[in-house]
């Protein structure tokens, strides 16, 4: 079997971050004040600029695969020297045909292709994957083991984004999105990410802002508990993602060229459904009315 993501099963343990629910009175950042204006003015500026935020689907998103026992191994070349990784990489079930997602215009940008492979619980990642005429090809990824008791997260600098936190790891399925249920916490990115210093969840950063409007990669923001989203003429995309936020809240996992959410790469699916999903409308349209102004930072509890 080889399907595009969305089955709806649950990836990461119960308990991780991702999965858990936020209690009401979870315990805030001590600059949780100050970091969510700082989100705010950011979101404040790209409306005013007609740019964002933004939801990333066949640009500079993820492509991902789910495959079955069956799916040959493939050996993909680690460009650069590190063996450990490499022999992570010398047999990985990518399907015949996979697609990597691109950037802008069809360059390679991130260059973003996630596997998982249910059978033994594995989840193979690659940053800047091509297929080459020797075969595909890497510039840096990780893979995962027991991956359904995982806290959520690689070690150390494994992992395609620029904190170590997965791919897959806050990624809106189609299939959530078509049913207007997400039941885990999100992945964001924002261009105003620290210099020099991350907060868990994130294992390392790629930030480059400094002073107070700079947010560490990993801080954890949900809508406030007692803001009641009905009432906000959300459209149903950003309801559902505005519920999702204010129960699970939403990660920053990268640094990007303006606020963006991850949705996955519709490519391998044959079709793109966002159209309809989106009601015909642009992903900063589809986010009208969510309530920025009413956003926490709840404080880091490792694990």
């Amino acid at each position: 079997m080889v399907t595009p993501f969305p089955t709806g099963e649950q990836l990461f343990a119960p308990t991780s971050f991702w999965n858990a629910a936020l209690p009401a009175n979870a315990a805030l950042d001590p600059r949780s004040s100050q970091l969510s204006a700082a989100l705010q003015g950011e979101i404040l500026k790209e409306m005013a600029g007609n740019y964002g935020p933004w939801i990333n689907t066949a640009e500079y998103s993820v492509s991902d695969y789910t495959v079955g026992a069956q799916v040959p191994p493939v050996h993909v070349t680690l460009d650069a020297p590190y063996p450990d990784i490499q022999r992570d990489f010398d047999a990985v079930p990518i399907p015949t045909g996979a697609h990597v997602a691109l950037g802008k215009d069809g360059s390679l940008g991130d260059g973003q292709l996630a596997i998982y492979q249910p059978s033994t619980d594995t989840m193979w990642e690659f940053w800047l994957l091509q297929l080459r005429a020797d075969g595909w090809h890497a510039a840096w990824g990780g893979k995962m083991t027991n991956v359904s008791t995982n806290p959520g997260y690689f070690p150390g600098n494994l992992g395609a984004s620029g904190t170590s936190l997965p791919l897959l790891g806050g990624l809106m399925t189609i299939h959530e999105l078509q049913a207007g249920q997400i039941n885990h916490a999100l992945a964001v990115a924002l261009p105003n990410t620290a210099a020099g210093t991350v907060t868990w969840p994130a294992q390392r950063g790629d930030g480059g802002t400094t002073g107070p409007t700079a947010i560490p990669e990993g801080t954890h923001f949900r809508i406030d508990p007692s803001v009641d989203l009905s009432s906000l003429n959300l459209t149903p995309t950003g309801l559902a993602i505005a519920r999702a936020a204010q129960k699970y809240g939403f990660v920053v996992r990268d640094t990007s060229g303006c606020f963006v959410f991850y949705a996955e790469d519709p490519t391998s699916t044959g079709s793109d459904p966002y159209g309809q999903i989106f009601g015909g409308q642009w992903p900063n349209q589809v986010l009208q009315n969510f309530p920025w102004d009413h956003l926490q930072v709840v404080s880091p509890a490792q694990g």
